[in-house]
Protein backbone atom coordinates (compact mmCIF):
# COMPACT_ATOMS: atom_id res chain seq x y z
CA UNK A 1 0.00 0.00 0.00
CA UNK A 2 2.48 2.39 1.12
CA UNK A 3 4.50 1.50 -1.89
CA UNK A 4 1.53 2.29 -4.18
CA UNK A 5 1.38 5.43 -2.80
CA UNK A 6 4.43 6.13 -3.40
CA UNK A 7 4.30 5.44 -6.77
CA UNK A 8 0.97 7.16 -7.70
CA UNK A 9 2.78 10.14 -6.17
CA UNK A 10 5.90 9.85 -8.34
CA UNK A 11 3.48 9.23 -11.41
CA UNK A 12 1.47 12.27 -10.40
CA UNK A 13 4.41 14.39 -9.59
CA UNK A 14 6.21 13.81 -13.30
CA UNK A 15 2.70 14.31 -15.05
CA UNK A 16 3.12 17.83 -13.47
CA UNK A 17 6.34 18.65 -14.23
CA UNK A 18 5.25 17.42 -17.76
CA UNK A 19 2.56 19.97 -18.02
CA UNK A 20 4.58 22.43 -16.43
CA UNK A 21 6.87 21.70 -19.05
CA UNK A 22 4.43 22.00 -22.18
CA UNK A 23 2.77 24.96 -20.34
CA UNK A 24 6.43 27.37 -19.77
CA UNK A 25 7.10 26.44 -23.91
CA UNK A 26 3.53 27.48 -25.18
CA UNK A 27 4.14 31.39 -23.47
CA UNK A 28 8.09 31.99 -24.16
CA UNK A 29 8.98 34.72 -26.86
CA UNK A 30 13.10 35.36 -26.82
CA UNK A 31 14.60 32.01 -26.54
CA UNK A 32 18.54 33.77 -25.34
CA UNK A 33 21.69 31.81 -27.29
CA UNK A 34 24.98 32.34 -26.29
CA UNK A 35 27.82 32.83 -28.50
CA UNK A 36 31.22 33.79 -26.67
CA UNK A 37 32.67 34.47 -30.51
CA UNK A 38 30.72 37.54 -30.81
CA UNK A 39 30.06 38.47 -27.18
CA UNK A 40 31.87 41.79 -26.08
CA UNK A 41 31.33 41.26 -22.16
CA UNK A 42 31.64 37.60 -22.08
CA UNK A 43 29.02 35.41 -22.08
CA UNK A 44 28.35 34.95 -18.22
CA UNK A 45 27.73 38.68 -18.26
CA UNK A 46 25.22 38.52 -21.57
CA UNK A 47 23.56 35.65 -19.50
CA UNK A 48 22.45 37.84 -16.80
CA UNK A 49 21.61 40.47 -18.68
CA UNK A 50 19.44 38.75 -20.61
CA UNK A 51 17.85 36.87 -17.69
CA UNK A 52 17.40 40.81 -16.16
CA UNK A 53 15.88 42.27 -19.22
CA UNK A 54 13.34 39.08 -18.80
CA UNK A 55 14.30 36.05 -21.07
CA UNK A 56 12.75 32.27 -19.71
CA UNK A 57 15.29 30.43 -22.10
CA UNK A 58 18.63 30.35 -22.25
CA UNK A 59 20.54 28.10 -23.89
CA UNK A 60 24.49 27.63 -23.31
CA UNK A 61 26.24 26.98 -26.90
CA UNK A 62 29.63 26.26 -27.09
CA UNK A 63 31.67 24.18 -29.57
CA UNK A 64 35.43 24.82 -29.18
CA UNK A 65 35.62 25.02 -25.56
CA UNK A 66 37.06 21.72 -22.94
CA UNK A 67 34.46 19.98 -21.42
CA UNK A 68 36.30 21.03 -17.69
CA UNK A 69 35.75 24.59 -18.96
CA UNK A 70 32.16 24.07 -20.49
CA UNK A 71 30.92 22.46 -17.27
CA UNK A 72 32.37 25.46 -15.34
CA UNK A 73 30.41 27.57 -17.51
CA UNK A 74 27.39 25.74 -17.21
CA UNK A 75 27.19 25.81 -13.08
CA UNK A 76 27.77 29.38 -13.48
CA UNK A 77 24.81 30.03 -15.82
CA UNK A 78 22.71 27.12 -13.89
CA UNK A 79 22.82 29.90 -10.98
CA UNK A 80 22.17 32.92 -12.96
CA UNK A 81 19.45 31.79 -14.16
CA UNK A 82 18.25 29.99 -10.79
CA UNK A 83 14.21 30.38 -11.04
CA UNK A 84 14.30 33.13 -13.87
CA UNK A 85 15.05 30.92 -16.19
CA UNK A 86 15.01 27.64 -18.03
CA UNK A 87 18.53 26.39 -18.54
CA UNK A 88 19.37 24.17 -21.59
CA UNK A 89 22.46 22.87 -23.43
CA UNK A 90 23.16 22.95 -27.23
CA UNK A 91 24.23 19.41 -28.10
CA UNK A 92 25.92 18.28 -24.80
CA UNK A 93 24.53 15.94 -23.32
CA UNK A 94 27.02 15.03 -20.86
CA UNK A 95 27.02 18.68 -19.97
CA UNK A 96 23.95 18.94 -19.15
CA UNK A 97 23.60 15.81 -16.80
CA UNK A 98 26.55 17.11 -15.36
CA UNK A 99 24.77 20.06 -14.10
CA UNK A 100 21.09 18.98 -14.13
CA UNK A 101 20.40 21.53 -16.66
CA UNK A 102 16.69 21.84 -17.32
CA UNK A 103 17.18 20.36 -21.09
CA UNK A 104 18.91 19.86 -24.22
CA UNK A 105 18.84 21.15 -28.05
CA UNK A 106 19.99 18.87 -30.15
CA UNK A 107 21.27 19.15 -34.21
CA UNK A 108 19.62 16.73 -36.98
CA UNK A 109 23.32 15.00 -36.54
CA UNK A 110 23.66 14.95 -32.59
CA UNK A 111 22.71 12.13 -30.56
CA UNK A 112 19.02 10.72 -31.04
CA UNK A 113 16.58 11.96 -29.67
CA UNK A 114 14.95 8.79 -28.33
CA UNK A 115 18.23 7.84 -26.32
CA UNK A 116 18.86 11.63 -25.17
CA UNK A 117 15.06 11.20 -23.64
CA UNK A 118 16.01 7.70 -22.00
CA UNK A 119 19.15 9.09 -20.76
CA UNK A 120 17.07 12.68 -19.06
CA UNK A 121 14.04 11.71 -18.22
CA UNK A 122 10.79 12.57 -19.29
CA UNK A 123 10.44 16.00 -17.62
CA UNK A 124 13.40 17.49 -19.25
CA UNK A 125 12.68 19.99 -22.35
CA UNK A 126 14.22 18.55 -25.86
CA UNK A 127 14.61 20.91 -28.73
CA UNK A 128 15.66 19.48 -32.25
CA UNK A 129 16.78 21.91 -35.14
CA UNK A 130 14.62 21.02 -38.60
CA UNK A 131 14.72 22.70 -41.72
CA UNK A 132 11.25 21.55 -43.22
CA UNK A 133 7.59 19.91 -42.88
CA UNK A 134 9.22 16.27 -43.03
CA UNK A 135 11.99 16.60 -40.37
CA UNK A 136 9.56 18.49 -37.51
CA UNK A 137 7.30 15.84 -37.97
CA UNK A 138 9.40 12.94 -37.72
CA UNK A 139 10.91 15.99 -34.32
CA UNK A 140 7.44 15.76 -32.60
CA UNK A 141 6.61 11.84 -33.18
CA UNK A 142 10.26 10.99 -31.36
CA UNK A 143 9.08 13.48 -28.57
CA UNK A 144 10.73 16.86 -29.26
CA UNK A 145 9.25 19.22 -27.03
CA UNK A 146 9.54 22.01 -29.09
CA UNK A 147 11.11 22.63 -32.44
CA UNK A 148 14.16 24.94 -33.56
CA UNK A 149 13.60 25.95 -37.37
CA UNK A 150 16.35 28.05 -39.37
CA UNK A 151 17.80 29.59 -40.62
CA UNK A 152 15.39 31.66 -41.39
CA UNK A 153 17.32 34.36 -43.23
CA UNK A 154 21.14 33.82 -43.95
CA UNK A 155 23.16 33.98 -41.09
CA UNK A 156 26.46 34.67 -40.19
CA UNK A 157 26.40 32.72 -36.62
CA UNK A 158 26.55 29.36 -37.91
CA UNK A 159 28.88 28.74 -41.27
CA UNK A 160 27.36 25.79 -42.53
CA UNK A 161 23.92 26.70 -41.66
CA UNK A 162 22.94 27.05 -45.73
CA UNK A 163 20.88 29.50 -46.92
CA UNK A 164 17.60 31.33 -45.40
CA UNK A 165 14.60 29.30 -45.84
CA UNK A 166 12.16 32.49 -45.58
CA UNK A 167 9.42 33.00 -43.02
CA UNK A 168 6.88 31.60 -45.45
CA UNK A 169 8.09 28.51 -44.08
CA UNK A 170 7.53 28.82 -40.50
CA UNK A 171 3.32 28.92 -41.30
CA UNK A 172 4.06 25.49 -43.67
CA UNK A 173 5.68 24.11 -40.18
CA UNK A 174 3.07 25.09 -37.76
CA UNK A 175 0.38 24.40 -39.63
CA UNK A 176 1.97 20.95 -39.65
CA UNK A 177 2.65 20.37 -35.74
CA UNK A 178 1.27 21.03 -32.29
CA UNK A 179 4.49 21.40 -30.17
CA UNK A 180 6.37 25.29 -30.14
CA UNK A 181 8.14 26.49 -33.62
CA UNK A 182 11.38 28.28 -32.46
CA UNK A 183 12.94 30.33 -35.40
CA UNK A 184 16.48 31.16 -35.72
CA UNK A 185 18.90 32.26 -38.40
CA UNK A 186 19.79 36.00 -39.21
CA UNK A 187 17.05 37.46 -36.88
CA UNK A 188 17.34 40.97 -36.48
CA UNK A 189 15.17 43.81 -35.23
CA UNK A 190 14.18 44.61 -39.09
CA UNK A 191 13.02 41.50 -39.80
CA UNK A 192 11.73 39.91 -36.26
CA UNK A 193 8.14 41.29 -36.92
CA UNK A 194 7.78 39.10 -40.13
CA UNK A 195 9.32 36.01 -38.10
CA UNK A 196 6.23 36.48 -35.14
CA UNK A 197 3.52 36.98 -38.21
CA UNK A 198 4.36 34.17 -40.14
CA UNK A 199 3.47 31.43 -37.23
CA UNK A 200 6.73 31.36 -34.50
CA UNK A 201 5.97 31.31 -31.57
CA UNK A 202 9.31 31.91 -30.06
CA UNK A 203 12.71 33.73 -31.91
CA UNK A 204 16.52 33.44 -31.46
CA UNK A 205 18.37 36.74 -32.63
CA UNK A 206 22.26 35.85 -32.00
CA UNK A 207 24.75 38.43 -33.50
CA UNK A 208 21.87 41.02 -32.82
CA UNK A 209 21.69 40.88 -29.28
CA UNK A 210 25.28 39.22 -27.82
CA UNK A 211 27.16 41.38 -30.93
CA UNK A 212 25.18 44.77 -29.46
CA UNK A 213 26.58 46.94 -26.67
CA UNK A 214 23.84 46.30 -24.60
CA UNK A 215 22.51 42.75 -24.26
CA UNK A 216 19.49 44.01 -21.85
CA UNK A 217 18.08 46.43 -23.84
CA UNK A 218 18.10 44.54 -26.94
CA UNK A 219 16.70 41.31 -25.25
CA UNK A 220 14.50 43.83 -24.04
CA UNK A 221 13.29 45.39 -27.27
CA UNK A 222 12.62 41.65 -28.80
CA UNK A 223 10.76 41.02 -25.62
CA UNK A 224 8.76 43.54 -26.29
CA UNK A 225 8.14 43.65 -29.85
CA UNK A 226 7.53 39.47 -29.62
CA UNK A 227 4.81 40.40 -27.01
CA UNK A 228 3.37 43.26 -28.76
CA UNK A 229 2.33 41.34 -32.04
CA UNK A 230 1.19 38.11 -29.89
CA UNK A 231 -0.83 40.72 -28.32
CA UNK A 232 -2.16 42.15 -31.43
CA UNK A 233 -2.78 38.59 -32.78
CA UNK A 234 -5.16 37.78 -30.19
CA UNK A 235 -7.17 40.60 -30.63
CA UNK A 236 -7.85 39.92 -34.10
CA UNK A 237 -8.21 36.14 -33.08
CA UNK A 238 -10.81 37.57 -30.39
CA UNK A 239 -12.51 39.90 -33.00
CA UNK A 240 -13.16 37.40 -35.51
CA UNK A 241 -14.81 35.12 -33.25
CA UNK A 242 -17.19 38.05 -32.36
CA UNK A 243 -18.21 38.31 -36.35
Amino acid sequence: MILKIYFDGQISMEKGNINQKKYFLKYIDFYFVTDSKFSKKGILSDVKEAVEAGCQIIQYREKNKSTKKMIYEATKIKRICRNNAKFLVNDRIDIALAVDAEGVHLGQNDMPIEIARKLLGEDKIIGLTVHNVYEAIEAENKGADYVGLGPIFDTVTKIDAGGGIGPEKIREIKNSIRVPVVAIGGINMDNCESVIQSGADCLVAIYAVVGSDDVKSESKNFINIIRKIKFLQKLHLTDKHKH
